[in-house]
């Protein structure tokens, strides 16, 4: 079974906002038997609307389109629809009803033009969205079923998981899509694909296997089609494992997670906190590892100390380390985890100095040159990288260097 999404909006197509809503209705649509055959983002413009909508009913059996369905002219989606199917118009009672009640518990005034939302192509499906104005539209069309719904975010997460899932179900047959994801770090993409090429090369034909490189990190994911979901999990997991006894040494975690996700759950069961002291990286490892709900059973807080200064007054790095070996140096490092550690009174600290480009280059130390250090009560380890010369990928291979570097000493001293 074959879907399309369709988003439209001039809005994400000059940049102005980012269209997160179509890997997540991919997800979703994913995980119930219906893979996407494309993703279109297009333009406000009923021609394109058109052409876009007859070219994804060659190629899917359903397709879903968000977005235009506000009550301003620029929102064009639900005529162009009506247009499309030759259909007229009605006034929608319910969704008027609900429409009156939203501006009513807001004490706003209503003007005709919010009214009109509730007017709709008078032969689709109308589906009630509660948190907002503007319905859900269901059309079906010589086999094909055509959704349209609001763009905003939370409107349409909704509709899908409330609505629109269940319905697909009941409306096909759908057969089992299992995944197993596999996080690996300190490993190239063409190193680990040489690694466990006998595996792949003996994988059936309905068990495929992506390779999702991330900086400093590759995701392995096994996906399964089938039509039992019990055997297609058990000969999943069973791929899966050759695969980790393969590259045992490079295994974060046989979930789909993200590495500082694996870092606090590692921490948070074996009852471990952890703080943070960022020089070049500039709070970055601190951001990831808050940015998830319960962060706080495991982190208790961290520093960023850009300047000599703070690195001395609140992490007490000694000023004759930084004379003599500079801000950018393993001795630093080692000073700024240990003082981390003693500070905070973690059980482990990690600490980050470097130089994240464009400028800052010293004698015999590039631009990308980065030490990290992690302290815990049975010492400190520390490691130098050369990273390349572009600032964002420094800070962001930096963080994760230092997240797979507290793994390492995770499973070293826990295991």
């Amino acid at each position: 079974m074959l879907a399309e999404i369709i988003t439209i909006g001039d809005e994400i197509l000059i940049g102005q906002i980012v269209d997160t809503n179509s890997a997540w209705m991919a997800q979703q649509l994913n995980l119930i038997g219906i893979k996407v055959k494309q993703v279109s983002s297009i333009s406000d413009d009923a021609d394109h609307i058109v052409e876009a909508l007859q070219l994804a009913k060659k190629r899917a059996k359903v397709i879903l389109i968000t977005g235009g369905l506000g009550p301003t002219k620029d929102d064009i989606t639900k005529f162009t629809l009506a247009r499309y199917f030759n259909m007229g118009f009605r006034r929608d009672q319910e969704t008027l009803a609900h429409i009156e009640g939203i501006f009513q518990r807001g004490n706003r005034p209503m003007i005709e033009l919010n009214r009109q939302q509730a007017d709709v192509p008078d032969g689709c499906i109308v589906i009630k969205n509660k948190n907002g104005t503007a319905p859900c539209m269901w059309f079906e069309s010589e086999g094909n079923i055509i959704v349209s719904m609001p763009g905003v975010p939370f409107e349409m997460k909704y509709l899908m998981e409330e609505e629109i899932l269940p319905r697909l179900k009941n409306a096909f047959k759908l057969p089992f899509i299992v995944h197993k994801t596999i996080l690996t770090a300190n490993i190239g993409e063409s190193f680990l694909a040489t690694e466990i090429a006998l595996i792949e090369n003996s994988l059936p034909a309905h068990i495929k296997l992506a390779y999702l490189p991330k900086l400093g990190q590759v995701r392995l994911r096994l996906s399964a089609i089938g039509e039992e979901e019990q055997s297609l999990k058990q000969e999943v997991d069973g791929f899966a494992q050759q695969i980790v006894e393969k590259v045992r040494q490079y295994v974060v975690v046989e979930d789909d997670i993200e590495l500082e996700k694996a870092v606090l759950n590692l921490m948070e069961a074996a009852n471990l906190t952890l703080s943070t002291a960022e020089s070049c990286t500039g709070g970055y490892i601190a951001h990831l590892i808050t940015k998830h709900p319960g962060s706080s059973k495991v982190y208790q807080g961290g520093a960023v100390v850009y300047s000599n200064d703070l690195k001395e007054s609140v992490l007490g790095v000694s000023s004759e380390t930084l004379r003599q070996f500079g801000a950018v140096s393993e001795e630093t490092v080692r000073e700024m985890a240990q003082g981390a550690l003693d500070h905070f009174k973690t059980d482990y600290a990690v600490s980050v100095s470097g130089i994240a480009g464009p400028g800052g280059e010293l004698p015999n130390k590039p631009v990308g040159t980065v030490w990290i250090a992690v302290a815990h009560k049975a010492g400190v380890v520390s490691k130098g990288f050369k990273f390349g010369n572009k600032r964002i990928q420094n800070i962001e291979r930096s963080a994760s260097a230092a997240l797979m570097m507290i793994i390492n000493e995770l499973k070293r001293n826990t295991v």
